[in-house]
């Protein structure tokens, strides 16, 4: 087909059909748009509902295990829960303590001999049988090297015989 009509027309009918491409489009994208937003509150209605219903099931379900029963077996849950938290933290102090024995163990000198051990969560006290105060002070040293045991504490007492010393020490645990 020929078109022989002016330029002027032929801007202008292109125009128009421009026009009418966008008013298209604009109106396909329009109900695109309205579509996917009915579809969504469908589906949001749905949802709502179903949520809705297992709470209904979840009320009655609650008002049939408010029963005696159900109670005593709680209770007996939250007992058993605080043995199993006690035995939690009794075994957990355990391998603390073990470790600060294994600690004490490895450093002490061969001549020395302990009489007793106090040991809490953050402090130790040891008393014992030095043969010398060169073995003591060798014990001490080692104590204040270790960055586990710190606020090392040897009472005056300790240092006043030269030989055959029973001595205390204290000190804390990181």
């Amino acid at each position: 087909m020929i078109n022989l009509l002016p330029l002027k027309e032929k801007t202008e009918l292109l125009r128009e059909e421009t026009k009418k491409l966008i008013v298209i489009i604009g109106v396909v994208i329009l109900i695109s748009l309205i579509s996917l937003i009915l579809i969504l509150f469908s589906v949001k209605s749905y949802i709502w509902g179903q949520a809705e219903a297992a709470k209904i099931i979840l009320a009655g379900a609650q008002k049939e295990f408010k029963s005696s029963e159900f109670q005593d077996l709680q209770e007996k849950i939250t007992l058993t829960n605080l043995s199993f938290s006690k035995l939690k933290s009794f075994y957990q102090q355990q391998s603390y303590f073990i470790e600060t024995l294994e600690r004490i163990s490895n450093i002490l000198p061969k001549t020395i001999y302990l009489y007793n051990l106090s040991l809490t969560k953050a402090q130790v006290s040891l008393s014992g049988f030095a043969p010398n105060r060169e073995t003591l002070f060798e014990f001490k040293r080692t104590l204040e090297a270790q960055p586990c045991f710190q606020e090392v504490y040897f009472p005056p007492s300790s240092w006043i015989k030269p030989e055959n010393i029973d001595f205390f020490v204290s000190f804390k645990i990181e």
